[in-house]
């Protein structure tokens, strides 16, 4: 128990001595120790260390991927539309020395990032026209404000890895006004693209008809012909049949007769010394 009464304020002292002087960096810090205000020692792998105690103390800075709500801020496009920019940033710190040396701590940083890109947006977007920035060049106006905020932020320790912009709007009081100028725009486009549309489609009907014409008359012309060569080919025949065997041709020249005139259910009225009256009497 005497023994005790000594080893008990040793161990106590030991402890606290301990407690004091070691400290632990996870994998997901690193720390900056400093002695009595100056920084004497940088830590970027995760254990257990040791410091003087009372006279150095430890600071710690988070290594992973941070993420901020940027600030919303008004912007004027190239074409002097006013643009409203809602964005966020993800950033790192990589060197915990000289961000601690430059803006302390993470409030400082985004005050610091939030200032940098606001004037690369302001640079950047002030470069492009309004329908530039909210359309065709988006993504390049992000990427270009990341890397020109990144290559600033280096001296602070800080790598900017992305800069997004989740909304790009005209300001409520301008809305309006611009949409109705867009659908007159639109409305004047669609009423010219109808106006080609319908004279394309007369030139298309005009020429169909003049082909219908053309293409009627040049049949027409060849049936004309095809009558006429028919015409000859039969009077050339009756001629050759006239020449071999007159009674024959007389004969069949009567029954066309016949077949033109009599048709069914006529009923016909003739002199009982025609030609015609004995022909039909003898047939029957």
């Amino acid at each position: 128990m005497k023994y005790l009464k000594f080893i008990l304020p040793f161990f106590i002292l030991a402890g606290i001595l301990a407690y004091f002087s070691l400290f632990i960096v996870s994998f997901t810090q690193s720390a900056v120790v400093t002695q009595l205000g100056k920084p004497v020692r940088t830590i970027h792998e995760p254990g257990l260390y040791v410091r003087i105690p009372f006279i150095q103390e430890v600071f710690y800075f988070d290594r992973r991927l941070l993420t901020f709500d940027g600030s919303t801020f008004d912007m004027l496009t190239r074409d002097k539309k006013t643009i409203v920019v809602d964005n966020y940033v993800q950033w790192r710190i990589t060197d915990p020395l000289k961000f601690m040396t430059s803006v302390r701590n993470e409030e400082g940083a985004r005050r610091r990032i939030g200032d940098l890109i606001y004037a690369e947006a302001r640079r950047e977007i002030g470069s492009f026209d309004f329908i530039d920035v909210i359309n065709f060049h988006r993504m390049e106006i992000m990427r270009n404000i990341t890397q020109s905020a990144d290559e600033k932020a280096r001296p602070l320790g800080i790598e900017i890895v992305d800069m997004r912009v989740k909304r790009a709007d005209l300001p409520t009081e301008n809305e309006r006004a611009v949409f109705e100028r867009m659908s007159t725009e639109r409305a004047k486009i669609a009423t010219q693209y109808r106006s080609e549309g319908e004279e394309a489609a007369a030139r298309i009907r005009a020429d169909s008809d003049r082909q219908k014409t053309i293409i009627l008359a040049e049949a027409y012309r060849e049936q004309e012909e095809l009558r006429g060569e028919g015409d000859a080919i039969a009077a050339k025949l009756y001629a050759e049949a006239l020449e071999r065997n007159p009674e024959f041709y007389r004969f069949m020249r009567e029954l066309d007769l016949y077949r033109d005139a009599l048709k069914e259910n006529s009923t016909i009225i003739l002199n009982e010394n025609s030609d015609f009256f004995r022909t039909l009497m003898d047939k029957r």
